[in-house]
């Protein structure tokens, strides 16, 4: 039986009305009678949907209208225009079944009690759930191993170290066993130890109750190992929706090619389109153009004697800096992938200027 999307979102806008204060004293005796607002478009017509049990990136620069969208969709700020539906919900309509169904946690914001121990905190939110007493203990009791902090529930929230303190506002959001979860920056922060953590958890969860997760996050590496899909958003508008692979495919200009030859046989590639990266007394890492890349392994082949050759994509994490920082038109996402035939054809051309 097919099953309705977890989310749908249709042309959704914010616009918030920024106070633009006049420069003085004059100004701001002005601006007590009369105050000059300007629009600030923080999300703008945006437009996804998300099938159940999907985890999905959700990626753009600060400002990109990431965390705005997060709180449209759990209820905490009302569009300007637009529609979306969460589990059949119209979010801001703060529907009573609707808040049980689902959590928001933001990576910067504390839903603790900072005075109380860790299993006061989870029991507050347990009675607020209406969690029987017998499926709360067992839900704790998972939660805690899961994520490693079972020792730690009766420590003081204030006395939680930043990493174990995010491991129990996970455990908190999780309690009422949400069917979608809005994450907002959930390893900020976070030492290397307690980032792989979380996402082992979240990738062991996701796949354990198929809840449908919308992330956001300034670390690839949560990306890459929890989402297969991105969307990217940028100044508001849509960016990308797609495989993340499929952003490396289109996007990354570059890859690296690592060469280990046998002793003495290092060549001559001053004549080659690549750029040394690293170098060793056997060993040569570069980085060449996609399009420029059969035809230089070919000649790298023909004049040396290789022990091992290695080809890398560049990282999604790169691939997103550098399209942010080309500052590149939703537009420029229409253009197509490089054809592999036009490629194939241009090779019989650039392989004799290489040699």
């Amino acid at each position: 039986m097919q099953t309705s999307p977890a989310i749908q979102v249709q042309g959704l806008t914010r616009v918030f009305q920024t106070y633009k204060k006049q420069p003085g004293f004059a100004g701001a005796l002005k601006g007590l009678f009369a105050r000059r607002y300007e629009p600030t478009v923080a999300v703008n017509d945006i437009n996804f949907t998300i099938e159940q049990g999907e985890c999905v990136g959700f990626l753009g620069p600060n400002g990109a209208g990431k965390t705005t969208t997060l709180k449209m969709l759990a209820g905490l700020l009302h569009p300007t225009r637009g529609t979306a539906s969460v589990l059949g919900f119209t979010p801001w309509e703060r529907a009573q079944e609707y808040r049980r169904q689902f959590a928001l946690l933001l990576g910067q914001k504390n839903q603790l009690w900072w005075d109380l121990p860790a299993r006061e905190s989870l029991a507050l939110n347990g009675k607020i759930y209406r969690i029987p007493t017998a499926e709360f203990e067992r839900r704790v009791t998972e939660l805690t191993e899961l994520l490693r902090v079972e020792d730690k529930l009766d420590v003081m929230v204030r006395e939680l170290s930043l990493g174990e303190r995010m491991k129990f506002e996970l455990i908190a959001a999780l309690l009422h066993r949400p069917r979608v979860l809005f994450l907002d920056e959930p390893t900020i922060g976070l030492d290397v130890v307690s980032q792989k953590t979380v996402r082992e958890f979240l990738r062991t969860y996701n796949r354990t109750y198929k809840t449908t997760i919308l992330l956001t996050s300034h670390y690839m590496s949560d990306i890459e190992a929890l989402c297969s899909r991105t969307i990217i958003i940028n100044e508001g508008a849509m960016f990308f929706d797609g495989q993340l692979a499929e952003v490396i495919d289109r996007f990354a200009e570059f890859k690296f090619i690592t060469l280990h030859f046998a002793p003495g046989g290092i060549p001559d590639i001053e004549n080659l389109p690549a750029e040394v990266i690293e170098a060793g007394d056997d060993w040569l890492k570069l980085k060449v153009a996609r399009t420029q890349l059969v035809p230089v392994c070919k000649v790298l082949l023909d004049r040396c004697q290789l022990e091992d050759l290695n080809i890398e994509e560049v990282s999604a994490e790169e691939v997103v800096r550098n399209i942010f920082s080309r500052s590149n038109q939703p537009d420029a996402l229409s253009q197509p992938a490089p054809n592999p035939s036009a490629l194939t054809a241009a090779l019989s051309l650039a392989t004799p200027a290489l040699s």
